[in-house]
Protein backbone atom coordinates (compact mmCIF):
# COMPACT_ATOMS: atom_id res chain seq x y z
CA UNK A 1 0.00 0.00 0.00
CA UNK A 2 1.39 3.40 -0.97
CA UNK A 3 0.62 6.23 1.43
CA UNK A 4 -0.03 9.62 -0.11
CA UNK A 5 2.27 12.40 1.06
CA UNK A 6 -0.82 14.46 1.84
CA UNK A 7 -1.37 12.27 4.88
CA UNK A 8 1.47 13.70 6.99
CA UNK A 9 0.34 14.01 10.60
CA UNK A 10 -3.19 12.96 9.66
CA UNK A 11 -4.62 9.95 11.45
CA UNK A 12 -7.96 10.08 9.65
CA UNK A 13 -6.20 10.22 6.26
CA UNK A 14 -4.43 6.94 7.10
CA UNK A 15 -7.83 5.30 7.59
CA UNK A 16 -9.00 6.69 4.27
CA UNK A 17 -5.92 5.26 2.54
CA UNK A 18 -6.62 1.87 4.08
CA UNK A 19 -10.14 1.95 2.63
CA UNK A 20 -10.13 3.67 -0.79
CA UNK A 21 -13.92 3.50 -0.91
CA UNK A 22 -14.14 5.93 2.00
CA UNK A 23 -13.43 9.59 1.58
CA UNK A 24 -14.22 11.31 4.88
CA UNK A 25 -13.69 14.72 3.37
CA UNK A 26 -16.02 14.74 0.39
CA UNK A 27 -19.02 12.90 1.84
CA UNK A 28 -22.13 13.03 -0.27
CA UNK A 29 -21.41 16.19 -2.26
CA UNK A 30 -22.49 16.08 -5.90
CA UNK A 31 -19.91 14.27 -8.00
CA UNK A 32 -19.92 16.92 -10.72
CA UNK A 33 -19.49 19.88 -8.38
CA UNK A 34 -16.05 21.04 -7.27
CA UNK A 35 -15.76 22.72 -3.87
CA UNK A 36 -15.27 26.46 -3.88
CA UNK A 37 -12.17 27.77 -2.15
CA UNK A 38 -13.69 30.23 0.24
CA UNK A 39 -12.01 28.40 3.14
CA UNK A 40 -8.59 29.55 1.94
CA UNK A 41 -9.41 33.09 3.02
CA UNK A 42 -8.87 31.73 6.52
CA UNK A 43 -5.25 31.19 5.48
CA UNK A 44 -5.06 34.79 4.27
CA UNK A 45 -6.26 36.09 7.63
CA UNK A 46 -4.10 33.77 9.73
CA UNK A 47 -0.97 34.46 7.68
CA UNK A 48 -1.39 38.24 7.81
CA UNK A 49 -2.15 38.18 11.54
CA UNK A 50 0.88 35.97 12.19
CA UNK A 51 3.02 38.57 10.41
CA UNK A 52 1.52 41.40 12.46
CA UNK A 53 2.04 39.57 15.76
CA UNK A 54 5.74 39.17 15.06
CA UNK A 55 6.17 42.74 13.83
CA UNK A 56 4.66 43.98 17.09
CA UNK A 57 6.68 41.71 19.36
CA UNK A 58 10.04 41.82 17.52
CA UNK A 59 10.11 45.61 17.06
CA UNK A 60 10.99 46.04 20.75
CA UNK A 61 14.25 44.12 20.34
CA UNK A 62 15.49 46.56 17.71
CA UNK A 63 14.11 49.65 19.44
CA UNK A 64 15.48 48.66 22.86
CA UNK A 65 18.89 50.39 22.48
CA UNK A 66 17.07 53.65 21.67
CA UNK A 67 14.59 53.12 24.49
CA UNK A 68 17.37 52.22 26.92
CA UNK A 69 19.25 55.40 26.10
CA UNK A 70 16.16 57.61 26.53
CA UNK A 71 14.92 55.93 29.72
CA UNK A 72 18.29 55.05 31.28
CA UNK A 73 17.98 51.23 31.26
CA UNK A 74 20.83 48.79 31.98
CA UNK A 75 21.06 45.14 30.83
CA UNK A 76 19.02 43.82 33.78
CA UNK A 77 16.27 46.39 33.14
CA UNK A 78 16.23 45.48 29.45
CA UNK A 79 15.99 41.79 30.31
CA UNK A 80 12.89 42.43 32.43
CA UNK A 81 11.31 44.56 29.72
CA UNK A 82 11.67 41.65 27.31
CA UNK A 83 10.51 39.13 29.92
CA UNK A 84 7.37 41.12 30.79
CA UNK A 85 5.79 40.35 27.42
CA UNK A 86 6.57 36.63 27.48
CA UNK A 87 5.46 36.22 31.10
CA UNK A 88 2.03 37.76 30.46
CA UNK A 89 1.76 35.91 27.16
CA UNK A 90 2.29 32.58 28.88
CA UNK A 91 -0.09 33.31 31.78
CA UNK A 92 -3.03 34.24 29.54
CA UNK A 93 -2.60 31.61 26.83
CA UNK A 94 -4.79 28.96 28.48
CA UNK A 95 -7.74 31.31 29.14
CA UNK A 96 -7.46 32.59 25.57
CA UNK A 97 -7.47 29.09 24.09
CA UNK A 98 -10.33 27.96 26.33
CA UNK A 99 -12.49 30.94 25.33
CA UNK A 100 -11.98 30.04 21.68
CA UNK A 101 -13.20 26.48 22.36
CA UNK A 102 -16.19 27.81 24.31
CA UNK A 103 -17.26 30.95 22.41
CA UNK A 104 -15.70 30.44 19.00
CA UNK A 105 -12.69 32.34 17.65
CA UNK A 106 -14.51 35.31 16.06
CA UNK A 107 -15.28 37.36 19.16
CA UNK A 108 -12.20 36.15 21.03
CA UNK A 109 -9.69 37.06 18.32
CA UNK A 110 -11.34 40.46 17.78
CA UNK A 111 -10.82 41.31 21.47
CA UNK A 112 -7.29 39.91 21.44
CA UNK A 113 -6.13 41.95 18.44
CA UNK A 114 -7.70 45.24 19.57
CA UNK A 115 -6.23 44.87 23.06
CA UNK A 116 -2.68 44.12 21.95
CA UNK A 117 -2.78 46.83 19.25
CA UNK A 118 -3.61 49.43 21.89
CA UNK A 119 -0.72 48.38 24.11
CA UNK A 120 1.63 48.18 21.14
CA UNK A 121 0.95 51.87 20.69
CA UNK A 122 1.18 52.41 24.47
CA UNK A 123 4.77 51.11 24.39
CA UNK A 124 5.66 54.39 22.69
CA UNK A 125 4.07 56.36 25.52
CA UNK A 126 6.33 54.94 28.28
CA UNK A 127 8.15 57.49 30.42
CA UNK A 128 10.20 55.23 32.74
CA UNK A 129 11.13 51.61 33.44
CA UNK A 130 7.93 50.79 35.36
CA UNK A 131 5.59 52.20 32.71
CA UNK A 132 7.45 50.37 29.95
CA UNK A 133 7.30 47.03 31.79
CA UNK A 134 3.59 47.56 32.45
CA UNK A 135 2.86 48.33 28.80
CA UNK A 136 4.80 45.28 27.62
CA UNK A 137 3.09 43.03 30.18
CA UNK A 138 -0.37 44.18 29.09
CA UNK A 139 0.69 43.83 25.44
CA UNK A 140 1.65 40.21 26.15
CA UNK A 141 -1.66 39.58 27.92
CA UNK A 142 -3.42 40.86 24.82
CA UNK A 143 -1.49 38.73 22.34
CA UNK A 144 -2.02 35.59 24.42
CA UNK A 145 -4.50 33.20 22.88
CA UNK A 146 -3.83 34.35 19.33
CA UNK A 147 -2.17 31.20 17.97
CA UNK A 148 -4.41 28.72 19.87
CA UNK A 149 -7.42 30.46 18.34
CA UNK A 150 -5.84 30.46 14.88
CA UNK A 151 -5.26 26.72 15.38
CA UNK A 152 -8.93 26.43 16.36
CA UNK A 153 -9.86 28.20 13.13
CA UNK A 154 -7.95 25.55 11.18
CA UNK A 155 -9.87 22.73 12.90
CA UNK A 156 -13.15 24.45 11.98
CA UNK A 157 -12.45 25.75 8.48
CA UNK A 158 -10.04 23.25 6.92
CA UNK A 159 -10.41 19.52 6.18
CA UNK A 160 -7.86 17.20 7.74
CA UNK A 161 -5.47 16.88 4.84
CA UNK A 162 -4.93 20.66 4.71
CA UNK A 163 -4.34 21.51 8.37
CA UNK A 164 -0.70 20.64 8.93
CA UNK A 165 0.39 22.41 5.77
CA UNK A 166 -1.63 25.40 6.95
CA UNK A 167 0.28 25.34 10.26
CA UNK A 168 3.55 25.25 8.36
CA UNK A 169 2.52 28.21 6.21
CA UNK A 170 1.32 30.19 9.23
CA UNK A 171 4.56 29.73 11.16
CA UNK A 172 6.63 30.42 8.05
CA UNK A 173 4.79 33.73 7.76
CA UNK A 174 5.16 34.49 11.46
CA UNK A 175 8.90 33.90 11.39
CA UNK A 176 9.35 35.90 8.20
CA UNK A 177 7.26 38.71 9.66
CA UNK A 178 9.73 38.80 12.53
CA UNK A 179 12.68 38.40 10.19
CA UNK A 180 11.93 41.54 8.22
CA UNK A 181 10.92 43.59 11.25
CA UNK A 182 14.49 44.81 12.04
CA UNK A 183 14.95 46.66 8.72
CA UNK A 184 11.31 47.79 8.87
CA UNK A 185 11.73 49.02 12.44
CA UNK A 186 15.02 50.69 11.52
CA UNK A 187 13.36 52.59 8.68
CA UNK A 188 10.30 53.60 10.71
CA UNK A 189 12.31 54.59 13.80
CA UNK A 190 14.67 56.64 11.65
CA UNK A 191 11.69 58.28 10.02
CA UNK A 192 9.45 59.08 13.02
CA UNK A 193 11.35 57.99 16.16
CA UNK A 194 10.74 54.93 18.34
CA UNK A 195 7.68 56.35 20.11
CA UNK A 196 5.64 57.04 16.98
CA UNK A 197 6.89 53.81 15.40
CA UNK A 198 4.97 51.75 17.97
CA UNK A 199 1.85 53.82 17.32
CA UNK A 200 2.06 53.01 13.61
CA UNK A 201 2.57 49.30 14.31
CA UNK A 202 -0.53 49.34 16.53
CA UNK A 203 -2.66 50.68 13.67
CA UNK A 204 -1.92 47.55 11.59
CA UNK A 205 -3.76 45.34 14.07
CA UNK A 206 -6.84 47.59 14.16
CA UNK A 207 -7.17 47.46 10.36
CA UNK A 208 -6.85 43.67 10.40
CA UNK A 209 -9.42 43.26 13.19
CA UNK A 210 -12.09 45.22 11.31
CA UNK A 211 -11.61 43.19 8.09
CA UNK A 212 -11.60 39.89 10.00
CA UNK A 213 -14.76 40.60 11.97
CA UNK A 214 -16.68 41.54 8.83
CA UNK A 215 -15.67 38.37 6.91
CA UNK A 216 -15.20 35.54 9.40
CA UNK A 217 -17.92 33.17 10.69
CA UNK A 218 -17.39 30.70 13.53
CA UNK A 219 -19.47 28.17 11.62
CA UNK A 220 -18.27 28.05 7.99
CA UNK A 221 -21.68 26.77 6.93
CA UNK A 222 -23.06 30.22 7.77
CA UNK A 223 -20.85 31.87 5.15
CA UNK A 224 -22.90 32.61 2.01
CA UNK A 225 -19.99 32.22 -0.43
CA UNK A 226 -19.54 28.44 0.04
CA UNK A 227 -21.10 26.13 -2.54
CA UNK A 228 -22.69 22.82 -1.57
CA UNK A 229 -19.55 20.78 -2.24
CA UNK A 230 -17.45 22.94 0.07
CA UNK A 231 -20.21 22.86 2.69
CA UNK A 232 -20.15 19.07 2.58
CA UNK A 233 -16.37 19.17 2.91
CA UNK A 234 -16.70 21.13 6.17
CA UNK A 235 -19.88 19.53 7.53
CA UNK A 236 -19.72 19.02 11.30
CA UNK A 237 -17.70 22.15 12.01
CA UNK A 238 -20.61 23.56 14.01
CA UNK A 239 -19.76 20.99 16.70
CA UNK A 240 -16.16 22.17 17.02
CA UNK A 241 -17.00 24.40 19.98
CA UNK A 242 -19.87 24.78 22.43
CA UNK A 243 -20.96 24.36 25.99
CA UNK A 244 -18.85 21.33 26.98
CA UNK A 245 -16.41 21.96 29.80
CA UNK A 246 -12.75 21.36 29.04
CA UNK A 247 -11.33 18.23 30.74
CA UNK A 248 -9.01 20.18 33.04
CA UNK A 249 -8.35 17.28 35.40
CA UNK A 250 -7.38 14.95 32.57
CA UNK A 251 -5.11 17.59 31.03
CA UNK A 252 -3.28 18.22 34.31
CA UNK A 253 -2.89 14.51 35.12
CA UNK A 254 -1.79 13.46 31.63
CA UNK A 255 1.87 12.59 31.27
CA UNK A 256 1.56 13.10 27.52
CA UNK A 257 0.34 16.67 28.01
CA UNK A 258 3.31 17.45 30.26
CA UNK A 259 5.76 15.93 27.77
CA UNK A 260 4.25 18.05 25.00
CA UNK A 261 4.40 21.18 27.15
CA UNK A 262 7.96 20.68 28.41
CA UNK A 263 9.44 20.11 24.96
CA UNK A 264 7.78 23.37 23.88
CA UNK A 265 9.22 25.13 26.93
CA UNK A 266 12.72 24.07 25.86
CA UNK A 267 12.03 25.11 22.25
CA UNK A 268 10.89 28.60 23.23
CA UNK A 269 13.70 29.19 25.71
CA UNK A 270 16.30 28.72 22.99
CA UNK A 271 14.38 30.50 20.26
CA UNK A 272 13.42 33.66 22.17
CA UNK A 273 17.00 34.87 21.91
CA UNK A 274 16.31 35.61 18.24
CA UNK A 275 13.50 38.07 18.99
CA UNK A 276 14.93 39.64 22.15
CA UNK A 277 18.71 39.83 22.60
CA UNK A 278 19.93 39.17 19.05
CA UNK A 279 20.29 42.83 17.92
CA UNK A 280 22.15 43.65 21.15
CA UNK A 281 24.40 40.61 20.67
CA UNK A 282 25.24 41.62 17.10
CA UNK A 283 26.20 45.12 18.18
CA UNK A 284 27.92 44.49 21.51
CA UNK A 285 29.54 41.09 20.99
CA UNK A 286 30.13 41.16 17.23
CA UNK A 287 30.80 44.87 16.68
CA UNK A 288 28.13 45.49 14.05
CA UNK A 289 26.68 48.93 13.51
CA UNK A 290 22.94 49.62 13.38
CA UNK A 291 22.60 48.94 9.65
CA UNK A 292 24.60 45.69 9.81
CA UNK A 293 22.65 44.47 12.84
CA UNK A 294 19.37 45.15 11.04
CA UNK A 295 20.55 43.34 7.92
CA UNK A 296 22.04 40.27 9.61
CA UNK A 297 19.22 40.13 12.17
CA UNK A 298 16.92 39.03 9.34
CA UNK A 299 18.68 35.72 8.75
CA UNK A 300 17.88 33.70 11.92
CA UNK A 301 14.15 34.33 11.67
CA UNK A 302 14.19 33.86 7.90
CA UNK A 303 15.83 30.45 8.32
CA UNK A 304 13.45 29.60 11.14
CA UNK A 305 10.58 30.28 8.79
CA UNK A 306 12.03 27.86 6.23
CA UNK A 307 12.21 25.18 8.91
CA UNK A 308 8.41 24.92 9.00
CA UNK A 309 7.71 23.89 5.36
CA UNK A 310 10.89 21.79 5.51
CA UNK A 311 9.42 19.94 8.49
CA UNK A 312 6.18 19.26 6.61
CA UNK A 313 8.06 18.15 3.48
CA UNK A 314 10.33 15.81 5.43
CA UNK A 315 7.46 14.41 7.48
CA UNK A 316 5.34 13.60 4.44
CA UNK A 317 8.14 11.52 3.00
CA UNK A 318 9.07 9.84 6.25
CA UNK A 319 5.47 8.77 6.76
CA UNK A 320 5.67 6.61 3.65
CA UNK A 321 8.36 4.58 5.40
CA UNK A 322 7.23 4.64 9.03
CA UNK A 323 3.46 4.34 8.40
CA UNK A 324 3.10 5.90 11.85
CA UNK A 325 2.07 9.50 12.48
CA UNK A 326 3.46 9.51 16.04
CA UNK A 327 6.80 8.01 14.99
CA UNK A 328 7.16 10.44 12.10
CA UNK A 329 6.63 13.41 14.39
CA UNK A 330 9.08 11.95 16.90
CA UNK A 331 11.83 11.64 14.27
CA UNK A 332 11.33 15.10 12.76
CA UNK A 333 11.14 16.91 16.12
CA UNK A 334 14.13 15.05 17.57
CA UNK A 335 16.19 15.82 14.47
CA UNK A 336 15.29 19.48 14.94
CA UNK A 337 16.42 19.57 18.55
CA UNK A 338 19.66 17.74 17.79
CA UNK A 339 20.50 20.23 15.04
CA UNK A 340 19.58 23.28 17.16
CA UNK A 341 21.73 22.07 20.06
CA UNK A 342 24.67 21.33 17.79
CA UNK A 343 24.71 24.67 15.98
CA UNK A 344 24.40 26.73 19.16
CA UNK A 345 27.49 24.99 20.50
CA UNK A 346 29.28 25.63 17.19
CA UNK A 347 28.39 29.33 17.53
CA UNK A 348 30.53 29.62 20.67
CA UNK A 349 33.62 28.68 18.63
CA UNK A 350 33.01 31.16 15.81
CA UNK A 351 35.39 34.11 15.63
CA UNK A 352 33.94 35.69 12.50
CA UNK A 353 30.71 37.66 13.02
CA UNK A 354 29.11 36.46 9.78
CA UNK A 355 29.91 32.83 10.55
CA UNK A 356 28.33 33.23 13.99
CA UNK A 357 25.13 34.61 12.45
CA UNK A 358 24.99 31.70 9.99
CA UNK A 359 25.42 29.22 12.83
CA UNK A 360 22.66 30.87 14.90
CA UNK A 361 20.46 30.87 11.79
CA UNK A 362 20.95 27.14 11.25
CA UNK A 363 20.07 26.54 14.91
CA UNK A 364 16.87 28.53 14.27
CA UNK A 365 16.11 26.43 11.18
CA UNK A 366 16.43 23.17 13.12
CA UNK A 367 14.47 24.64 16.04
CA UNK A 368 11.50 25.16 13.75
CA UNK A 369 11.52 21.60 12.46
CA UNK A 370 9.76 20.83 15.75
CA UNK A 371 7.02 23.44 15.27
CA UNK A 372 4.57 21.65 12.91
CA UNK A 373 4.80 18.35 14.88
CA UNK A 374 4.11 20.23 18.12
CA UNK A 375 1.04 22.07 16.87
CA UNK A 376 -0.23 19.04 14.97
CA UNK A 377 0.05 17.04 18.20
CA UNK A 378 -2.08 19.63 20.02
CA UNK A 379 -4.81 19.23 17.40
CA UNK A 380 -4.81 15.42 17.45
CA UNK A 381 -4.47 15.04 21.21
CA UNK A 382 -6.89 17.87 22.00
CA UNK A 383 -9.73 16.90 19.66
CA UNK A 384 -12.73 19.13 20.44
CA UNK A 385 -10.54 20.95 22.94
CA UNK A 386 -7.67 21.65 20.56
CA UNK A 387 -7.75 25.34 21.46
CA UNK A 388 -7.42 24.59 25.16
CA UNK A 389 -4.56 22.14 24.72
CA UNK A 390 -2.79 24.40 22.22
CA UNK A 391 -3.16 27.22 24.73
CA UNK A 392 -1.70 25.05 27.50
CA UNK A 393 1.26 24.02 25.34
CA UNK A 394 1.93 27.57 24.17
CA UNK A 395 1.49 28.89 27.70
CA UNK A 396 4.11 26.53 29.15
CA UNK A 397 6.33 27.09 26.13
CA UNK A 398 6.26 30.82 26.54
CA UNK A 399 7.20 30.50 30.18
CA UNK A 400 10.48 29.38 28.66
CA UNK A 401 10.38 32.49 26.51
CA UNK A 402 9.68 34.59 29.61
CA UNK A 403 12.55 33.09 31.58
CA UNK A 404 15.14 33.32 28.80
CA UNK A 405 15.53 37.13 28.41
CA UNK A 406 15.80 37.69 32.17
CA UNK A 407 18.27 34.82 32.60
CA UNK A 408 20.40 36.14 29.74
CA UNK A 409 20.33 39.62 31.28
CA UNK A 410 21.62 38.27 34.61
CA UNK A 411 24.19 36.03 32.89
CA UNK A 412 25.62 39.05 31.07
CA UNK A 413 25.68 41.10 34.27
CA UNK A 414 27.35 38.35 36.35
CA UNK A 415 29.89 37.15 33.75
CA UNK A 416 31.04 40.45 32.27
CA UNK A 417 29.02 39.94 29.06
CA UNK A 418 29.99 36.31 28.38
CA UNK A 419 27.47 35.41 25.68
CA UNK A 420 28.76 31.85 25.29
CA UNK A 421 27.29 30.80 28.63
CA UNK A 422 23.85 31.89 27.42
CA UNK A 423 24.30 29.71 24.31
CA UNK A 424 25.39 26.71 26.38
CA UNK A 425 22.28 26.93 28.55
CA UNK A 426 20.02 26.97 25.47
CA UNK A 427 21.89 24.02 23.94
CA UNK A 428 21.43 21.94 27.10
CA UNK A 429 17.69 22.63 27.11
CA UNK A 430 17.39 21.69 23.43
CA UNK A 431 18.98 18.35 24.30
CA UNK A 432 16.49 17.90 27.15
CA UNK A 433 13.58 18.15 24.67
CA UNK A 434 14.59 14.98 22.82
CA UNK A 435 13.51 12.51 25.58
CA UNK A 436 10.14 14.28 25.73
CA UNK A 437 9.44 13.26 22.13
CA UNK A 438 10.85 9.75 22.57
CA UNK A 439 8.19 8.97 25.18
CA UNK A 440 5.33 10.99 23.65
CA UNK A 441 2.34 9.44 21.85
CA UNK A 442 1.27 12.53 19.95
CA UNK A 443 -1.47 11.01 17.78
CA UNK A 444 -3.99 9.45 20.20
CA UNK A 445 -6.77 11.79 21.43
CA UNK A 446 -6.89 12.44 25.15
CA UNK A 447 -10.69 12.33 25.28
CA UNK A 448 -11.94 8.70 25.39
CA UNK A 449 -13.80 7.72 22.27
CA UNK A 450 -12.76 10.82 20.37
CA UNK A 451 -11.48 10.81 16.82
CA UNK A 452 -8.45 12.91 15.93
CA UNK A 453 -9.36 16.41 14.85
CA UNK A 454 -7.89 15.67 11.47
Amino acid sequence: MRISPKCYHTCEDLKAVADPAVDPFIGSAPQHQRPTRVRYWVLVFTVTLAVITYIDRVAISFALPYIGKDLGLDSVHKGWVLTAFALAYSLFEIPGGFLGDWMGPRRVILRIVLWWSFFTAATGWAWNFASLVTARFLFGAGEAGCFPNLTKMFTIWLPGRERVRAQGLMWLSARWGGAFTPPLAAAVITWVGWRHAFELFGVLGVIWAIAFFLWYRDNPLDHPKLNEAERELLRGSDKAFGDSAAPWGELVRSRRVWLLCWQYFFLNYGWYFNITWLPTYLRDARGMDVAQAAMFGVLPLFMGGLGNPASVFLGERLLRRTRSVARTRRIVASLGYIGACTFLIITTYMQDARAAVISISLASFFNDLAMPPSWAASMDMGGRFAGTLAGAMNSWGNLGGAVAPAVIGYVLAWTNNNWNIAFYISAILYAAAIPCWIFLDSATPLEPGSRPTR
